[in-house]
């Protein structure tokens, strides 16, 4: 029997997608470098930024504490209720003894004649107000000039409750009230403001009913006084003052005294350094240099457990900023012939680079005010060493942070160098684009030949067997 003739497969088709997926992915390992770089660079963007706004606050307070404006606030407090004491903030440390011998009160009268309803009728006539002053036995009037008195015209049918409202609606700076008790009600007229040039007549014209009873002027007082118009009066270190209220606002300089009650002894009013708030901005400076230690420690250390380093790790600049705080915060001043160095008011470093705040002896700082300001407020171009602590911090961070800073220059450099693995990625992105069209074609023509080849294949396969069978 003539021998077989056999065929070897010549190969199927191919998976075109999967072979350049593959290709693909060694082709794009450059741009997943890339992409690694700019995520570590955005982190050390994002630190340096988190610094940066650290320093900030390290700016803000030392520019504060520098400040002379900062170390003149004050505050006040008085010994005694019966005199309040106000601060606007610029009133200099001073105490002041006051006495209140009399309190500003308001003129008032009322009517003799008593109605058993606000809805009876009170008569007619016109009630001339007038405001002034009176003498001090009470016999004279002296309107004021020019005369401001006004007319109240009561017409018959009118109640007490209508005149009430006339009253006030004359705008004669005096107000009315009805006063009501058990034996009826009765009109009230009241000074709207206190003081002794704020009193008042009221002279009564043509007067009917209780309308004529309504009267208080020089010899001819029908309603009776029950408040006299008078000014406040005090002492202030000795000195008397008056007022037409019980407020005193132009007699000290940026101090103002309310006068609550008579005094049978001298209250003490002091206005002193605000050691509160000096206290409070200097804990806070503690603080904020502590945040700023602690985020550049962190973003620069390297962890020898997780085997991890900070984002920052091995930034010269950086750690270089830290060594230069630490050097400013052990630094002293000759500003002060107290206060030498930070650890003398009570901020003290720790091992780990925070400031720790020793509250005793920061209060016994505060308590010396004057040498606590020229320890950190003092400023000597000539000679840094005799600059405040303060002085010295300002300085400082305006080099890390200022539009020229160190830091702020690379905060800079890395947003740069993000921009640049931008523009690669961008660029490589278009070669892998174009790489990723040739690959397919080139594939997918192979694919074509490997099908017309198979096809080929099947058919040569089927003559060999018809071949054979004939044979």
């Amino acid at each position: 029997m003539a021998g077989t003739i056999s065929s070897a497969g010549i190969g199927s088709g191919l998976d075109v997608a999967t072979i350049v997926s593959q290709l693909m992915s060694i082709e794009k390992q450059p741009l997943k470098q890339l992409q690694t770089q700019a995520s570590t660079t955005q982190s050390q963007i994002s630190e340096v930024g988190k610094i940066s706004s650290a320093l900030s606050t390290l700016r803000e307070l030392s520019t504060k504490l520098a400040s002379s404006t900062f170390w003149a606030q004050t505050t006040a407090k008085s010994s005694d209720a019966a005199v309040s004491i106000t601060n606007d903030g610029t009133a200099k440390p001073a105490t002041y003894s006051v006495a209140v011998s009399s309190l500003a009160s308001a003129q008032a009268v009322v009517g003799t004649q008593r109605f058993a309803a606000t809805t009876d009728t009170v008569g007619s006539g016109t009630l001339s107000i007038a405001l002034g002053s009176w003498s001090a036995d009470g016999n004279s009037f002296n309107g004021r000039t020019p005369a401001s008195s006004v007319d109240v015209v009561i017409e018959d049918g009118d109640t007490l409750a209508t005149l009430r409202d006339k009253i006030n609606a004359s705008g004669g700076g005096v107000t009315a009230s009805i006063l009501t008790d058990s034996t009826g009600s009765r009109l009230v007229m009241r000074s709207k403001d206190t003081g002794a040039a704020n009193g008042f007549s009221v002279t009564v014209a043509g007067g009917s009913g209780g309308v004529a009873n309504l009267g208080y002027a020089p010899g001819a007082k029908s309603a009776t006084l029950t408040s006299s118009a008078a000014d406040s009066v005090a002492t202030i270190d000795g000195i008397e003052v008056r007022s037409a209220s019980k407020q005193l606002t132009n007699v000290l300089d940026g101090v103002s005294l309310t006068l609550n009650a008579v005094t049978t002894t001298p209250v003490t009013a002091t206005v002193s350094s605000d050691t509160d708030a000096i206290k409070k901005a200097i804990t806070d400076f503690a603080a904020a240099y502590t945040s700023v230690a602690t985020l550049i420690a962190n973003d620069t250390k390297y962890d020898a457990g997780s085997k991890k380093a900070g984002v920052l790790q091995g930034d010269s600049l950086i750690t270089g900023a830290l060594m230069r705080m630490r050097s400013t915060l052990g630094n002293g001043t000759t500003a002060s012939t107290v206060f030498a160095r930070l650890s003398d008011i009570g901020l003290e470093q720790q091992r780990d680079g925070s400031i720790k705040v020793n509250d005793t002896k920061l209060t016994n700082a505060v308590a010396n005010v004057d040498q606590l300001r020229v320890a950190f407020s003092n400023l000597d171009s000539a000679n840094p060493s005799n600059s405040g602590f303060a002085k010295q911090f300002q300085k400082l961070a305006d080099s890390l942070i200022g539009a020229t800073g160190s830091i702020t220059q690379r905060s800079t450099a890395l947003k740069d160098k993000l921009e640049r693995n931008q523009d690669r990625q961008d660029a490589l992105n278009d070669r892998l684009a174009r790489v990723e069209a040739r690959l397919t074609a080139q594939y997918g023509a192979l694919d074509t030949k490997v099908s017309s080849a198979n096809a080929l294949q099947s058919y040569v396969s089927q003559q060999i067997t018809q071949w054979n069978k004939a044979t």
